[in-house]
C-alpha cells in the first residue's frame, strides 16, 4: 500500500530533509548503487509531507481535497501540473483532478481543452494558447457544479455512437439545454480531437443553433462554458450574422432586449418564457435588410416573437435607435 503524506510544520520538514541530505553526501563515496537509492527515500517522503504541508487548510486532509484548495486559492489560473503534485503529495495526481471534475462538479480544464478554446477566439487575460500545455490546469470559476456527475454519465453515452464530433456535441447540448457545459466535456465527447471547439462555433455560425459562449453574447460566463440557449434553429436568414456584428449589436445595446429591457442579469426566477437574446433585422433580411449594425436591433425572443406576430411594428423598432 502506497504511502500517504504525513502533514507537519513546514520548517520542521524542512530541518529534517537537510540534515538527511547533509548525511548524504558519505553515500556519494560509497559505490553501493543499491544503498545510495535506498538511502534518499525518506528524502522523497519528507519532499512529499512538506509539499503537503504547505496547504494551511487542515480540513484538506487527502491528496484531492489539497488539490483543490490549492486550485481554488488561484481561480481562473493556469497552473503548471507539477504544482499540483507538489501539494498532493502523490505522483497520481492527474486521476484527482479528473475526480474533483466528473464526481465532483469542479470546472477544471486541461491544458489541452484550454488550447482549443483559445485557438478558437476565446481570450483569458494573461495566457495565450502557446501556455496551455498537456500538463497545465485552471480551475475556471470557484463554483461546484452539482449536476456535473449526472452530465458526465450522459457524455460517456454520446462518446461511444458511431456519428460525427460535431453530431455528438449537437446531441449533448441538446441533453442539457440551458444548462452551462465546459469544453472539458465537449473535449471528451470528441474523444480529444481537438476539432471540438471549431465544430460548436459551426453550430452557432453555420447550422443556427443559439449556443452562447463569453464572447458571443454572455459576457458573464466564464472562458470555456458554452450553453444551448433554446432547443431549436435560427431561420437561415439569422444564421449569416457576422459573429464580429453579432457581438458589437449587443454591446450596443448592453445585452438587453430594446423593447422589455430583458437580460440575463436581470431574469426573474418565475419566468420560464424569456430565456436568450436575439438579433432582429428592422428592414428584413429576405427584403434585401442588411446584416449591419444599423439594422439590427437587440429582442429577447418573447419580443422577437411579438414583432413577427405584428405587435410591434417598424416605426417603434426605429425609436429605441434615437
Amino acid at each position: 500500500m502506497a504511502r500517504r503524506s504525513r502533514r507537519e510544520k513546514p520548517e520542521s520538514l524542512r530541518k529534517k530533509l537537510i540534515q538527511l541530505l547533509e548525511g548524504f553526501e558519505e553515500k556519494l563515496q560509497d559505490d553501493d548503487l543499491r544503498d545510495q537509492v535506498t538511502s534518499l527515500v525518506p528524502a522523497n517522503f519528507l519532499l512529499r509531507d512538506l509539499g503537503s504541508s504547505l496547504i494551511k487548510d487542515e480540513s484538506a486532509t487527502s491528496a484531492r481535497e489539497r488539490i483543490l484548495s490549492y486550485l481554488r486559492k488561484y481561480p481562473a489560473v493556469l497552473l503548471q501540473g507539477s504544482e499540483l503534485m507538489v501539494v498532493a503529495g502523490i505522483g497520481d495526481y492527474p486521476r484527482r483532478i479528473r475526480e474533483l471534475r466528473v464526481e465532483h462538479g469542479w470546472p477544471i480544464l486541461s491544458g489541452q481543452a484550454l488550447r482549443a478554446i483559445l485557438e478558437d477566439g476565446e481570450v483569458l487575460n494573461g495566457v495565450n494558447s502557446d501556455d496551455a500545455k498537456t500538463d497545465t490546469y485552471i480551475l475556471l470559476a470557484d463554483e461546484q457544479d452539482r449536476d456535473s456527475a449526472y452530465r458526465w454519465n450522459i457524455a460517456n453515452e454520446i462518446r461511444k455512437r458511431d456519428t460525427s464530433v460535431k453530431n455528438k456535441v449537437l446531441a449533448y447540448l441538446r441533453e442539457n439545454v440551458g444548462q452551462k457545459v465546459t469544453g472539458e466535456e465537449l473535449k471528451y465527447l470528441a474523444k480529444d480531437a481537438s476539432e471540438w471547439a471549431r465544430r460548436v462555433r459551426e453550430l452557432r455560425t453555420e447550422d443556427g443553433w443559439p449556443v452562447a459562449t463569453r464572447v458571443s453574447g454572455r459576457p458573464e460566463l466564464s472562458v470555456g462554458v458554452y450553453i444551448l440557449e433554446e432547443d431549436r434553429q435560427a431561420e437561415t436568414h439569422d444564421r449569416k450574422i457576422p459573429d464580429p456584428i453579432r457581438v458589437s449589436v449587443l454591446e450596443r445595446d448592453k445585452y438587453s432586449c430594446r423593447c422589455c429591457n430583458w437580460s440575463h442579469e436581470n431574469r426573474k426566477e418565475g419566468d420560464k418564457l424569456r430565456n436568450l437574446l436575439e438579433l432582429h433585422h428592422v428592414e428584413h433580411h429576405a427584403e434585401g435588410g442588411a446584416n449591419t449594425e444599423g439594422n439590427l436591433i437587440t429582442l429577447c425572443n418573447i419580443c422577437h416573437d411579438n414583432v413577427h406576430r405584428g405587435g410591434i411594428d417598424k416605426d417603434k423598432l426605429l425609436s429605441y435607435f434615437s
